[in-house]
């Protein structure tokens, strides 16, 4: 007798969650988070803002895996910072070795998908070796692993962003071929994303002072564009397209233009960048909140991988089944 169908939505547990930009897309296309981790209080309570998840703030080294529910899928955007092209390199950074725990929890568990997210910088780190060893670790678990580098922009969200993004089906759910989302005909630009937004409070904005890093190369983007990456540091926030146009001094260094006045993306307006709705709110104080949209998943680039990620494992799911009753009416 064939088992009975999965009823959806599909549930998940979420690793490295944060205020929940992967999980918000996930849950918009089939998929519902029951636990969620993280270790920043502040994105913790973030997330319990918009979710009913149970959301265990606390190191992922020091959880019991055994308190941690049965789920279809995992995700995780594993900590990225010794990954990252934005700054210093280590292949021996500490947080490079977090993502075993990710593996570790797929072995015990072993759900039918797993979703990976980190920077771009993972695929050439240690000359590609780093990122070779991490599909070979959640392969040697049973799953069958499809990379991609994907930019955010193609898929409705309007800023550069390039991500890989790793997606592992159980490998006896006999997977063989993963289509990831096609990009978008078209890019939505700042002015779309912004032309509703009001005018921003003074204490929304970030008015540290400019770092020679944050000078050394243009920050502003003009509205008819796709912004630069939000980040997680505040100071490091792109120019509002309002903004004078930098000049380019030199090699590495750059000014503010004279005409006008010069200010970074408030907080509201860096969310609805990554793509968070317009009243989204943040806990924290506002270099938290910074830190929590720029260290989160697009929604919209979560939603549209989770997408396809539904497709494929209804179409796993029903073709089991299927063979499942064949072989008891034989």
């Amino acid at each position: 007798m064939a088992k009975e169908s999965k009823k959806l939505p599909y549930t998940a547990v979420s690793l490295f969650a944060g205020a929940g930009g992967l999980d918000l897309g996930f849950e918009r296309q089939g998929f519902k988070t029951i636990w969620a981790n993280d270790s920043d209080e502040d994105a913790c309570a973030t997330h319990r803002l918009w979710s009913d998840a149970e959301v265990v703030c606390e190191k992922i080294e020091k959880i019991d895996f055994n308190t941690i529910p049965e789920s279809d899928a995992i995700f995780g955007g594993f900590p990225c910072q010794g990954f990252s092209l934005s700054g210093p390199r280590k292949i021996d950074d500490s947080r490079n070795t977090l993502y075993k725990y990710f593996v570790k929890l797929v072995e015990e568990k072993q759900p039918y998908v797993l979703v990976a997210e980190n920077v771009k910088g993972l695929l050439t780190l240690g000359d590609g070796a780093i990122f070779e060893a991490i599909v070979a670790d959640f392969e040697s678990k049973g799953y069958k692993i499809f990379p991609q580098l994907l930019n955010a922009s193609d898929y409705g969200v309007p800023q550069d962003r390039e991500r890989v993004i790793l997606v592992g089906f159980r490998k006896d759910l006999h997977v063989e071929k993963f289509d990831f989302p096609e990009p978008l005909p078209q890019k939505v630009s700042i002015y779309d994303a912004l032309k509703d937004m009001p005018e921003p409070l003074p204490e929304e904005v970030c008015d540290a002072p400019y770092s020679s890093r944050f000078m050394s190369r243009n920050r502003k983007r003009d509205w008819n564009q796709v912004s630069y990456t939000i980040p997680a540091m505040a100071k490091q926030v792109p120019l509002h397209p309002s903004s004078p146009n930098m000049v380019k001094l030199g090699k590495d260094l750059w000014k503010f233009g004279d005409n006008g006045v010069t200010r970074r993306f408030s907080w509201r307006e860096a969310a609805v960048i990554q793509t968070f709705p317009p009243d989204f709110e943040f806990v924290g104080d506002l270099t938290s909140k910074y830190k929590q949209i720029g260290n989160a998943v697009p929604v919209k680039l979560a939603e549209a991988v989770a997408s396809k990620v539904f497709e494929k494992l209804n179409e796993c799911l029903r073709q089991n089944n299927n063979e499942e009753l064949e072989q008891a009416v034989v």
